[in-house]
């Protein structure tokens, strides 16, 4: 359940936290005052969408945070479920599970495992033939479950099937223009033969050749100044020495230290000698390997940032031009895995169709009872399913349409074409009441579902809320006093206005202010008449 909701600066809500309690919750109050801003407030907290002009004014951000308290969740910590949503009027948005950062999809679908929400625009997707099938699985539940996933999976499989056989070169003048394409760049790189590390060793080549003047003269400089004079000038500092290394030993260190000098500058001065030798300025060499530079580069451009790179988009060249030129047989393959998997998708959504065409007459059974209890008399609820031998669909091979018959004598129809707007009301409440048995989300919300509604019908609407509350938390906004008296917390959202802004407030009313609300609500005035009417109807909720 939803134990606590922080909202801050949407619409005229500045900165509201309502603490929300087990059982039914009914938020009552004047038009425009703000009870509808907390239903968006929890729809966007659910991932629902968000347009930046909701957001309060000279604000520049809005913030819902949600607190849900599920003891024996694996998500929860402490026994607590925190989300936040945090929308930024650049566009930026950040969602939070338990401070754990998440993305909008992500959080749709977790909100989607606990809050429900019903309000004016869940009855207009009564209209729509899509919802209805849904209706029905849910109804249905764990016997339907393995079937539609092992389906799903099958016709997954088979829409990319599909998609792939319309891509794979059916124009035989497309699949010509393709493959020579493909050859050309295959043949490119082939002829190139690249190898890697070349380009490395070329450019380091490149770099020696190009400075050969600026080496040679350095290289010059040093010889002479390591030459044979140097050589010559420490050999003669050696044999001087050991002339004398007889009359103090301690002259031998030093004469050795002069040997190593002298044999070390030798090896310098044969090293750049080679060196020397070693250096030339080949134009034709240096043109040679700007040509093979150019090539690599021509190379990268198009088909990678390195040889390794341009080396493996060749070898799936060759992996596309034989696949092309072997496309009949592997689409022949195609076909075959295509045929099979129609076969299977068959055998499963007849298995469902079967199941949900027995489960359509109870869950019809079942609204049509609750229809009665909502003083729909005459009203007859029809969920008719036909199985299209020709088609298959994500949930199976079935259409699934909730037709309706309101009075006696007529033919079924469609809903959009018979139904008005309070009993398009009912019928959704009847369908909930019958999917809140099955179903496990533990907070439903009802936003002014009961529009149209009035006199008895409003009474039997309350007890129905009332009924769901016992498994559920319920959440409502309401203009009935019905539904006001037999809530067990009653909210009243006001609004005022402070520093020329106006804001929403939220006030939690104890037992006498309840009277004097429903009071307020049931004629527009509380006088000793309404009080004696609101006093009545919180006893029979009571009773």
């Amino acid at each position: 359940m939803i134990s606590n909701i922080h909202i801050k600066n949407i619409g005229i809500i500045d900165d509201l936290e309502i603490n929300l309690n087990k059982g039914m919750n009914v938020f009552t109050g004047e038009t425009g005052a703000g009870k509808s801003l907390i239903i968006d407030a929890i729809n966007i907290i659910c991932g629902g969408r968000f347009s930046k002009e909701i957001i309060r004014k000279g604000e520049n951000h809005s913030y819902v945070e949600l607190c849900m308290y599920s003891p024996d969740d694996i998500n929860s910590v402490d026994g607590n479920i925190i989300i936040t949503r945090e929308i930024y009027s650049n566009g930026r948005n950040m969602c939070k599970i338990n401070g754990r950062l998440v993305t909008v999809a992500e959080l749709k679908n977790f909100m989607s495992n606990y809050i429900e929400i019903h309000g004016q625009n869940a009855n207009q997707q009564l209209f729509d033939n899509k919802t209805h099938i849904k209706y029905l699985d849910n109804f249905i539940g764990k016997e339907i479950f393995d079937l539609k996933v092992e389906y799903k999976n099958k016709y997954t499989r088979y829409n990319e099937i599909k998609r792939e056989l319309r891509e794979n070169y059916g124009d035989e003048k497309e699949k010509q223009r393709k493959l020579d394409l493909l050859r050309y760049q295959l043949n490119e790189i082939q002829e190139a033969k690249l190898k890697t590390g070349e380009e490395e060793k070329l450019e380091e080549k490149r770099k020696i050749i190009l400075n050969s003047e600026k080496i040679a003269k350095n290289l010059s400089e040093a010889n002479e100044a390591v030459g044979e004079n140097t050589i010559d000038m420490l050999s003669s500092a050696i044999r001087a020495l050991e002339k004398i290394e007889e009359i103090d030993s301690k002259y031998t260190e030093t004469i050795e230290n002069l040997r190593n000098s002298y044999y070390n500058l030798q090896e310098v001065s044969r090293d750049i000698n080679n060196y020397m030798e070693d250096i030339e300025f080949d134009e034709r060499e240096i043109e040679k390997i700007e040509t093979r530079l150019d090539t690599l580069y021509n190379l990268k451009r198009k088909y990678g940032n390195n040889i390794e790179e341009i080396l493996k988009y060749g070898e799936e060249v060759k992996t596309e031009i034989d696949k092309i030129e072997n496309v009949d047989k592997y689409n022949e393959q195609l076909k075959k895995e295509q045929k099979e998997l129609e076969n299977e998708m068959t055998k499963l959504a007849e298995k469902i169709s079967e199941i949900r065409k027995e489960e359509a007459q109870k869950l019809s059974s079942k609204i049509n009872k609750e229809l009665l209890d909502l003083e729909m008399t005459n009203a007859i609820i029809n969920i008719k399913v036909e199985y299209k031998i020709n088609e298959f669909f994500e949930d199976g091979k079935d259409s699934v349409q909730i037709l309706i018959k309101t009075n006696v004598g007529e033919n079924e129809s469609e809903l959009s074409k018979i139904a008005s707007g309070g009993e398009m009301s009912r019928i959704m409440l009847a369908i909930k009441k019958v999917l809140t048995e099955v179903d496990r989300i533990p907070v439903v919300i009802f936003d002014e579902i009961d529009t149209g509604i009035s006199g008895k019908a409003s009474r039997t609407v309350a007890s129905k809320m009332k009924s769901i509350s016992k498994e559920h938390q319920v959440i409502c906004v309401s203009h009935l006093a019905p539904i006001a008296a037999i809530a067990d917390y009653n909210y009243f959202i006001s609004k005022k206005v402070e520093n020329e802004r106006t804001t929403t407030s939220v006030q939690l009313l104890n037992e006498q202010e309840v009277i004097c609300e429903i009071a307020r609500i049931s004629s527009g005035e509380i006088n000793e008449v309404t009080l004696k009417y609101a006093n009545e109807l919180r006893n029979q909720k009571a009773s």
